[in-house]
C-alpha cells in the first residue's frame, strides 16, 4: 500500500536513486499531475505525455530536491510549466488549436463559452473582410470551397504563383491578428470556471 504522503525520508531515498521511493511518488502523484495537465490541454494523450515528462524531469533532477520541501509543489510547478509550454505550441498550430478549442467547448458546453467561440469566429471573419479583395477571394475559395491553388488560378485567370502569394499574405495577416485573440480565448475558456 502506498503512503498518503511522502515524508522527508522517502524524498532522501528518492534523491539517492531508490526506484521504490520513485514508484511510491509516482503512484501518489501521477493522477493529480494528469488532472492538472488535462485542465490545460483537454487531451488525454497529451496529458499523459506531460505526466511522463514531469516524472522524467523529477528523476533526472532528483539530486536538486529538498528533503524537507513540498514534493507535490515541485511536481505541480514542473507539470504546469510543461503544460503551458505545450499549450503555447498548440496555439501555434491551427489544427491543434482547433482541436483544443473544440475539446474545451465540448467539455464545458455552456452558453458563455459558446459566446466566446462565436466572438472569435466573428473576429476572424472581420479580419478576412479587411483583406484586399483578391486575397479575400483566394482565401475563401481555398478555405471555404476547398479548391487547390491550381483550381483557384484557373477560376480567377491568374497564375498559381499569384494564388500562392495571396494566400501567404492572407495567412500572415490572419496569424498576426489571431495570435493574441486565440491565446486570450483559450485562457478565458480554460480558466473561467
Amino acid at each position: 500500500m502506498i503512503n498518503k504522503f511522502i515524508d522527508s525520508n522517502s524524498i532522501k531515498r528518492l534523491i539517492a536513486g531508490d526506484e521504490t521511493a520513485f514508484t511510491a511518488v509516482y503512484m501518489l502523484y501521477s493522477a493529480k499531475t494528469y488532472r492538472l495537465a488535462y485542465r490545460f490541454l483537454k487531451d488525454q494523450g497529451q496529458s499523459e505525455e506531460i505526466v511522463q515528462e514531469t516524472f522524467i524531469t523529477l528523476w533526472l533532477n532528483r539530486n536538486k530536491l529538498d528533503p524537507d520541501g513540498d514534493l507535490w509543489l515541485y511536481l505541480y510547478v514542473i507539470s504546469k510549466r510543461l503544460s503551458i509550454n505545450s499549450l503555447k505550441l498548440i496555439c501555434k498550430s491551427t489544427d491543434q488549436r482547433n482541436v483544443l478549442i473544440r475539446n474545451t467547448i465540448q467539455e464545458h458546453n455552456s452558453t458563455e463559452e459558446d459566446v466566446i467561440a462565436h466572438d472569435l469566429e466573428v473576429f476572424t471573419q472581420k479580419i478576412i473582410e479587411k483583406l484586399p479583395p483578391q486575397q479575400q477571394l483566394v482565401f475563401k475559395l481555398s478555405r471555404n470551397e476547398g479548391l487547390s491553388y491550381k483550381e483557384i488560378a484557373e477560376e480567377l485567370k491568374i497564375s498559381p504563383n499569384t494564388v500562392k502569394n495571396h494566400m501567404i499574405q492572407a495567412l500572415k495577416t490572419l496569424k498576426t491578428h489571431l495570435k493574441t485573440a486565440d491565446l486570450i480565448f483559450v485562457i478565458a475558456v480554460l480558466f473561467h470556471h
